[in-house]
């Protein structure tokens, strides 16, 4: 008995139905891979651009006082990384909000309202440690990569499938929705060698753990304060559990090296705060 030939819309069909069920797994397997196609000369143009953004949007604090003084924690710390020969720019953002965060090639930014939130200067050096090691570990760039993978895929996909131009901005628009936040590996990686950089640098290890305590009692209360920092770093009990778990193998000599808050931690907080009372007053 002779067998009919496949029609040619028949096969398309078949081919459309194969590549929807393909490509979404070609996507998963983008997103689990953790490529970086970034070069590091590309890492810090990219971090160069979008700080000239931050900065054109955010309000730079106009201290040197205190610039210098959270300069020079973050250099103390870049010194001791793993990636010290990189040039680490450093600034404080004149807002209230409790954050910190990291752009690709040595771009650092503290919150003036992450310097009030600290106890001590430890727990300021344990989340700027935490935002180097992201910087360290090229998280940005990695997350850079995966987007554009994502959205060659997406591009590929929609093409094969017939999905259309709106398929391909609605993946690219899942792509952003996707990317905006590290993964957990992430985050635990910074944990882990931002915990290596402050207490190798002589700080309480211990102050990343208030610290982040700390965030999980104001996480309770929802402070709007709090809204940008739980939403890029996300402190859960897991995570405290983990970095305690992590002290308890640190070299004892790094223990024994931690030191108090320096003289100039309490010099910044009481400017701050005479700067709080001021604007309150106007």
């Amino acid at each position: 008995m002779e067998r009919r030939s496949e029609s040619p819309l028949r096969r398309l069909q078949t081919r459309r139905a194969f590549y929807r069920f393909l490509w979404p797994l070609v996507l998963l397997g983008v997103m689990a891979c953790g490529l970086n196609l970034v070069s590091q000369d590309k890492e810090v143009e990219l971090g160069k651009q979008v700080a000239k953004e931050v900065e054109n949007q955010l309000p730079v604090l106009i201290d040197p006082e205190i610039t210098e003084y959270i300069d020079s924690i973050g250099q103390k710390l870049a010194r001791l990384s793993r990636r010290a020969d990189l040039t680490y720019h450093i600034r404080v953002i004149d807002t209230e909000e409790i954050n910190a965060f990291a752009l690709p090639g040595g771009y650092l930014y503290v919150n003036r309202g992450l310097i009030e939130a600290a106890s001590t200067e430890s727990e300021l050096a344990g989340v700027m440690g935490h935002e180097i090691a992201h910087i360290t570990e090229r998280h940005s760039t990695k997350q850079y990569t995966q987007a554009q993978l994502y959205q060659i895929a997406a591009t590929i996909g929609a093409a094969v499938t017939g999905a259309g131009t709106l398929g391909v901005e609605a993946a690219g628009l899942g792509g952003a929705l996707l990317f905006r936040k590290f993964s957990r590996m992430d985050e635990a990686e910074a944990d882990y060698y931002g915990l290596q950089y402050m207490s190798q640098a002589g700080y309480d290890p211990q102050g990343m753990v208030t610290f982040f305590e700390k965030l999980l009692r104001l996480q309770d209360n929802k402070l709007s304060t709090l809204q940008t920092l739980f939403s890029t770093h996300p402190p859960t009990e897991e995570r405290v559990q983990e970095i305690k778990a992590q002290i308890k193998k640190l070299d004892p000599k790094y223990l024994k090296a931690s030191a108090p808050s320096s003289i100039s931690f309490d010099q910044i907080k009481t400017k701050l705060r005479v700067k709080s009372q001021l604007r309150q007053r106007d």
